[in-house]
């Protein structure tokens, strides 16, 4: 299945590259500083957390690196590799499939759920306006058994103005018991502080329940 998806990815790379109506390549690289990271509903690591980001995309494709790395000594160490496409389907319509490689720290070369670091997930996004629907499967191979099994997350989110409505569920690393439930609940919204008359810093922030687990955090951040 790993290599299957990496294939992929790879084809897909190569055929938007060099398609004769493939676009310009663009870069792009940034920082997020946020008080603390916690994504779809799960809080990781402790204290302020930084995530750095690399990307290079051309027409709908877009490749990158993604990471975050917490400040305090109870790390949460995340390095991301990704790779997706969007379609447009029509005004205000887009799907994109991303395929990502998440890497908790530790060995890159191992992949089970027993050394717990390092995992592959597809993802299918679809995008009608200010509705959102997600649904991504996170995978892993048994230790030394052979079984493919992993984690489902499935979420829907609705902006308006500068606010963002989310709500996701999941299973087995997403809930108390492992069985589906309501994972993530979050209100969020953004705004831009003006620091001198041609810059100004984008600060965003999150209100976010887990109802399975029982979280509740707050979250604020800031993009350099």
């Amino acid at each position: 299945m790993k290599k299957t998806l990496l294939v992929a990815a790879s084809m897909l790379l190569l055929v938007t590259l060099f398609s004769p109506n493939a676009k310009a390549q663009e870069w792009d690289t940034g920082l997020d500083i946020y008080s603390s990271y916690i994504w779809r509903g799960a809080k990781f690591g402790s204290g302020p957390a930084f995530q750095p980001y690399v990307e290079m995309s051309a027409g709908g494709f877009a490749i990158g690196a993604w990471g975050s790395v917490s400040s305090s000594d109870l790390e949460g160490f995340e390095m991301d590799l990704y790779a997706g496409y969007e379609f447009a389907l029509g005004e205000n319509s887009t799907l994109g499939l991303t395929l990502t490689d998440y890497y908790f720290g530790g060995d890159w070369t191992k992949f089970s759920k027993e050394d717990g670091i390092h995992f592959f997930e597809p993802m299918v996004s679809l995008g009608l306006g200010d509705f959102s629907l997600t649904g991504a499967y996170m995978f892993y191979e048994g230790a030394g058994t052979g079984d493919d099994s992993g984690d489902l997350y499935l979420e829907a989110g609705y902006s308006f103005g500068s606010v963002d409505l989310t709500l996701g569920g999941g299973t087995g690393q997403y809930t108390d018991d492992g069985e589906f439930n309501i994972c993530n609940i979050a209100v969020g919204t953004s705004k831009e502080i003006a620091i001198t008359e041609s810059f100004s810093l984008p600060v965003s922030g999150a209100v976010i329940l887990n109802p399975s687990t029982g979280g509740f955090f707050i979250t604020v951040g800031i993009s350099l």
